[in-house]
């Protein structure tokens, strides 16, 4: 492939595996981090980066045209818990920085775009257990709203120009290569940090709380493989699924690996967002369409996440 491409949000926790895993199979120079603020070392060091403010349209387009960017991979995001105290700069941030980048694909100067969505998306209306590809979305949160509304905007481009962007609804995305980015998932990252550093931890959800989980690796595998398959026909943000656990049955596994760590509960404002959002999701479209499926499970993605803190099991 000679496409380059744009990652922007590479300092976040998802942009930052993007760019290492897009910068291996298509080689450093041709992959472009960009983002508001400075990343980690290995994505400053490895390739191209760009100071870029995704709200700023001028700024954007003198980037891409400085690397012929064909393809962006739009990552940058207000998350859901900072969102609900920022509702305007929330919608203004996740909305105007998508229609900066489909106005690229509109007017022809860019071919392709992914853009991530959520589980977010879904509200109490939705069905809790094996949540449908197509099913009853009333988010109530600032952050389901802009993603909702995002994905009937990438939608509309297509249908009416012809772009080509594509978007998976991510879960929780645990990783520790960065820290989290305030989202109402966020426990099952931190609770990594504190099981090895103090050995116990507080919950801001409840010990039932059941969400839909996802390692890390096998949200980038996603993201890659949908950008990989043919043009699509039509614009779908497609459900993905890995697994789903409770901060109770996610210490339980933690314990077997750290005997003395101890879990507490004290939920916060981010109770009321989980309980809006479903327990499972049903991801047999994106699996029937493009052949995904996730491969890490609750115990490889503990014993990943306490051996890249530098624990020893």
């Amino acid at each position: 492939m000679d496409d380059k491409i744009l990652i922007i949000g590479s300092s976040g926790q998802i942009g930052t595996e993007l760019v290492l895993k897009l910068r291996k199979i298509y080689g450093n120079e041709n992959v472009i981090a960009s983002d508001i603020r400075k990343g980690n070392y290995e994505v400053m060091e490895s390739g191209p980066f760009e100071l870029l403010d995704v709200m700023n349209k001028n700024d954007i387009a003198e980037v891409v045209e400085k690397y012929e960017i064909k393809q962006v991979y739009l990552m940058a995001a207000m998350l859901s818990a900072i969102a609900e105290r920022n509702p305007k700069k929330a919608w203004d941030l996740n909305m105007n920085s998508l229609f900066n980048i489909l106005d690229l694909a509109k007017d022809k100067i860019i071919d392709k775009i992914f853009w991530p969505s959520s589980i977010a998306v879904f509200g109490p209306d939705t069905p809790k257990m094996n949540t449908p590809q197509n099913t009853v979305i009333k988010p109530t949160t600032v952050y389901g709203i802009s993603k909702l509304a995002g994905e009937n905007w990438c939608a509309y481009y297509h249908k009416k120009y012809g772009v080509d962007v594509r978007s998976v609804r991510y879960p929780g995305v645990i990783s520790y290569k960065t820290t989290p980015g305030g989202g109402t998932t966020d426990y099952a990252v931190e609770i990594f940090y504190e099981a090895i550093r103090k050995k116990c931890y507080k919950s801001f959800l409840t010990e039932d709380t059941t969400l839909p989980m996802m390692y890390m690796d096998d949200a980038i595998d996603a993201t890659i493989k949908l950008m990989q398959v043919d043009k699509n026909k039509k614009y779908i943000s497609y459900n993905i699924a890995a697994m789903s656990f409770s901060p109770k049955e996610l210490s339980k596994v933690i314990k077997k690996y750290v005997p003395d760590f101890e879990m507490n509960y004290k939920p916060d404002s981010r109770q009321e967002i989980a309980d809006s959002w479903p327990q499972s999701i049903d991801d047999s479209k994106a699996n029937k369409d493009w052949n995904w499926k996730a491969k890490v499970d609750i115990d490889e993605l503990v014993r990943s996440m306490l051996q890249g803190l530098h624990y020893t099991l």
